[in-house]
């Protein structure tokens, strides 16, 4: 088992593919934090999303055309670089790198399918060696 512990930010437009993201990072053995996956029933959801923030190592942002300028995704990508998380935006082909906010970001990776990503995002981590 990995002790890499990844949050996964995302809009409603990409619950199904984080979804499907969260359950092949979990293959590999790496903890996932998703809103649906992870949230309890009368938990309060900002205190839930500072917990997890807070407890984990790498903070994925699922980037859209649509979702890059949600106050939610900002907030949570902000907030993930000011507890001196890796924060590792995932974007579309072709996505202008120019529309996400100027973060520091030294690299993104680009959305395939979620397998294909979820494998991608591992051997950045290192999860795949320890799986």
């Amino acid at each position: 088992m990995s002790d890499t512990h990844v949050f996964i930010s995302h809009s409603s437009s990409d619950r199904d593919w984080a979804r499907n993201f969260a359950n092949s990072l979990q293959s590999y053995g790496i903890s996932v934090w998703l809103d649906e996956l992870s949230l309890q029933a009368g938990e309060s959801w900002e205190e839930a999303i500072e917990k997890a923030l807070r407890e984990s190592q790498v903070v994925v942002v699922l980037i859209s055309k649509e979702s890059v300028t949600q106050p939610n995704l900002l907030f949570e990508m902000g907030a993930a670089i000011g507890m001196g998380k890796k924060v590792i935006p995932i974007v579309p082909q072709n996505f202008d790198l120019s529309q996400l906010p100027p973060l520091r970001l030294k690299k993104v990776l680009i959305k395939r399918s979620p397998q294909a990503t979820a494998e991608e995002l591992a051997a950045e981590t290192g999860a795949l060696q320890a799986a």
